[in-house]
């Protein structure tokens, strides 16, 4: 019996033997699973076991005398998230692993020595979020004005528009968020509707290179985005509180933040701001307050091979205007521009009386991306926006408090983008895009509707493509093509209908005839194409040039179609034309930039020829039951914008700095050989800055603008005055003189709980209480700007 187990027990052992004989190989290849190349130098290891290799030229790897089963490896490589594989050996076997190599698309790997550009060969500068902090309470405009090249137009100090290149309104597209601002951009005194505080990141693309973001930006391109939350399980957030001397007032911004490894996050985000009466050097401008509420919501995913995200963001304005400015008639105009003192100076106050603007704006995103392997990343994205606006003017009895304008702006878009990126030496990016927007004027206001009910709708695609031409060359291209229609009711004065000659070349409009009012229904179609093309060449690693030629076409926007009537915030009857047509623009630029630790430069020269450029200009006055008013008109012409702008700095020691900024454009009406209105004077910066680290981050900068007299403007018009009973001079178009603002800044930072989580900044704008007017501000016809500012800014981040 013993030796019947034995023989049994030694006959097992041998089978057990034999059949864990560990002669598989496993031969691998790793491969970046964005564009299917080689990873060489990856590290591959056998958990569990003292096996580990590296991957060669080609990727590949192998290892032996392996038994069969069931191993894990881990696969490492330079800048890749370390992956675990689970393997399955039976025999000799081959895994082809895929690593996600292109992480820095979910900015993980930090870019240093330098600022990522949006585009490649277009002129692009950004505003980080130290130089935004500077600017928390402020405007979005304000901000952007720092930058060259960037200027403003404005109606007082809190209704602030960019101008890029000397071009505004609906020709600069905003991009909040990856979502193009639908927020009524046309009128002059409508401020964008954003919280630049929601945003860390904001950069402009001057002219209509970044196709994708739309073909009608002729101007150019802003772009707000916050700073994208990387994959780690932390809570974190930060306060900021700036306090104002003029306006003696400040806003609170809060952000808070928690994220996990899984890549899920969530982020709130809200401000509020208050702000009474502003001052010039001299007097206070009455009814000049201002009262901000914004609150932002994000909640996403974000994974190398798929993520999606929701976004909300709410922004709430009442802005109050100058009382002074509320014109009764034309008489009143000629005083007020005469004048040296505004005829209303109130105490100060915080309340915010007629006339005022009361503005909200719903802005609300889903988006989902994903990756497909060796082919790119597809991108879904639908928003929805709705602006209402309400404009108040000055009214007696019943109409007290009725705005003399009610807007309701509803805005659906759905969006794809496909990029593909699979090869190292091209990308190419697809897209369309559908867009649904309606407007309702509500007739309960009592006035006559200034912008009339309408369905407008957009349908887009796109096609751009970037090649690298070896280690040097970039070359990019892309066309867009837009199609929208403009569906309209309106209700015209017989008298203005056929004074206008519409009764010979749109009779087919009418829809009804009520006598003295005609109900039209004209329903636009515009088919638009924009197309662009342009290098970056490298001469080493501190100089590159670039050059782009873009071409773009821009429909008209209701206010330039359909304006019929007087315009209350703005104080003058506005007249649209149903003749306009699309506008179409021709831009050459180049840029040559020097960055290198020591100093650098960059010169940007640009040439833009735009054919029937839609022009709002002041050529009359009419007479309605509230009295006299100057009358602008919508026409088109051929204009010709030329200019260059110049930047250098210098840092002469570690711990000194000076910038300086120059701007010049020369805007003509090449039909009539005149200048052209509201093009930006030349203007001039520079800053001299001291830095050191040991002294609790100390860093003090003091600024210096110039602005130079605009010389080109058009000629002043004749108009009647009833109290003069004669033709006189309205003097609307002559700027101002030039002058020369100073400003210092001084901030440092403090250890509470971490490094320098407490910052602290002091900053004084018009330090020597200048006495100025501005030529792109809508109020210098009747008051000074602003006088010294103060402000204290804490931010803590925790």
């Amino acid at each position: 019996m013993r030796l019947f187990l034995i023989l049994v027990l030694t006959s097992l052992y041998g089978n057990f033997s034999i059949s864990q004989e560990c002669d598989a190989i496993l031969l691998g290849q790793v491969v970046d699973f964005h564009d299917n190349t080689a990873l060489e130098n990856a590290t591959i290891s056998v958990t569990g076991k003292d096996l580990q290799t590296t991957s060669d030229q080609d990727g590949k790897f192998n290892f032996t005398t392996l038994c069969d089963g069931v191993i894990e490896l881990e696969i490492s490589h330079p800048d890749c998230k370390s992956q675990f594989v689970t393997i399955t050996i039976d025999g000799d076997t081959y895994q082809k692993i895929s690593l996600e190599h292109h992480l820095e698309e979910l900015d993980e790997v930090k870019v240093v020595g330098g600022t990522q550009k949006t585009t490649n060969s277009s002129q692009e500068e950004t505003l980080g979020l130290k130089q935004l902090e500077q600017y928390s309470g402020n405007s979005l405009g304000d901000a952007l004005k720092t930058i060259t090249g960037v200027s403003s137009l404005n109606t007082g100090a809190n209704i602030v528009k960019p101008v890029i290149q000397g071009l505004n309104g609906s020709r600069v597209l905003i991009l909040n968020n990856n979502v193009r601002m639908q927020d009524m951009e046309w009128g002059e005194e409508h401020a964008p509707n954003v919280d630049i505080n929601a945003n860390q990141k904001i950069s402009v693309i001057k002219g209509a290179a970044a196709l994708e973001y739309g073909g009608d930006a002729i101007g150019g391109v802003i772009v707000l985005d916050p700073l994208p939350i990387a994959r780690s399980d932390s809570l974190f957030g930060k306060t900021q509180m700036n306090l104002f001397s003029n306006g003696r007032g400040g806003n609170i911004t809060s952000t808070l933040t928690k994220s996990f490894d899984s890549g899920l996050y969530m982020k709130l985000q809200g401000s509020l701001k208050r702000l009474g009466d502003l001052e010039t050097p001299d007097y206070l401008l009455s009814n000049t307050g201002i009262q901000e509420n914004s609150i932002s919501v994000n909640l996403g995913k974000r994974d190398f091979l798929q993520g999606w995200e929701a976004y909300y963001s709410f922004f709430d304005s009442d802005i109050g205007i100058l009382r002074a400015s509320h014109i009764g008639n034309v008489d009143d105009l000629i005083t007020a521009i005469n004048s040296q003192q505004p005829n209303i100076i109130n105490d100060f106050s915080y309340n915010i009386i007629r006339p005022n603007q009361e503005v909200t704006h719903h802005l609300a995103k889903l988006n989902y991306y994903r990756r497909f392997k060796g082919t790119g990343k597809l991108d879904l994205q639908y928003d929805f926006q709705s602006n209402r606006r309400f404009e108040f003017d000055i009214r007696v009895g019943d109409d007290a408090e009725k705005p003399s304008l009610d807007l309701q702006l509803t805005t659906h878009t759905l969006s794809s983008t496909l990029q593909i990126d699979s090869q190292n030496d091209l990308e190419i990016k697809l897209g369309v895009l559908g867009r649904y927007q309606s407007n309702f004027a509500d007739p309960a206001t009592g006035v006559r509707r200034l912008i009339p009910d309408y369905d407008k709708y957009d349908v887009g695609g796109f096609a751009i493509g970037e090649y690298k031409l070896g280690t040097r060359w970039n070359v990019d291209m892309g066309v867009r093509y837009d199609f929208t229609r403009l569906d309209a009711k309106k209700f015209y004065r017989t008298t203005r209908w056929e004074e206008r000659n519409y009764d010979q070349d749109f009779s087919d409009l009418v829809i009804d005839d009520l006598g003295t009012q005609l109900l039209v229904n004209p329903v636009f179609d515009y088919h638009n194409v924009s197309a662009m093309a342009g290098f970056r060449y490298e001469f080493n690693t501190q100089e590159l040039l670039r050059f782009n030629y873009a071409f773009a076409q821009r429909a008209p926007n209701p206010s330039e179609l359909f304006s019929d009537g007087l315009h209350h915030s703005a104080a003058r009857i506005e007249l649209g034309d149903l003749r306009i047509k699309s506008e179409a623009s021709s831009k050459v630029s180049a840029s040559y930039e020097r960055n290198a630790l020591n100093w650098g430069f960059t010169i940007a020269p640009y040439f833009n020829a735009i054919k029937d450029f839609i022009l709002l200009e002041p050529n009359g006055v009419e007479f309605t039951i509230r009295g006299a008013f100057p009358v602008w008109a919508y026409r088109q012409t051929n204009v010709q914008l030329v200019g260059v702008d110049l930047s250098v700095y210098n840092n002469w020691t570690q711990k000194i700095r000076s910038d300086h900024r120059f701007s010049w454009v020369r805007g003509t009406d090449t039909s009539s050989d005149l200048p052209l209105i509201n093009i930006p004077a030349a203007n001039m910066s520079n800053s001299l800055s001291y830095s050191n680290e040991a002294l609790h981050g100390l860093t003090i900068s003091l600024e210096s603008q110039y602005v130079f007299e605009q010389q080109r403007f058009p000629p002043n018009i004749m108009v009647f005055s009833p109290q003069a009973e004669q033709e006189v001079v309205l003097d609307i178009n002559t700027p101002p003189p030039a002058y020369h603002l100073l400003a210092l800044d001084i901030a440092t930072a403090f250890s509470l709980k971490n490094k320098h989580d407490l910052a602290v900044g002091l900053r004084a704008t018009n330090l020597l209480n200048t006495q100025y007017r501005d030529y792109l501000n809508r109020l210098r016809y009747f008051v000074d700007d602003l006088g010294r500012n103060i402000s204290l800014r804490l931010i803590y981040n925790y």
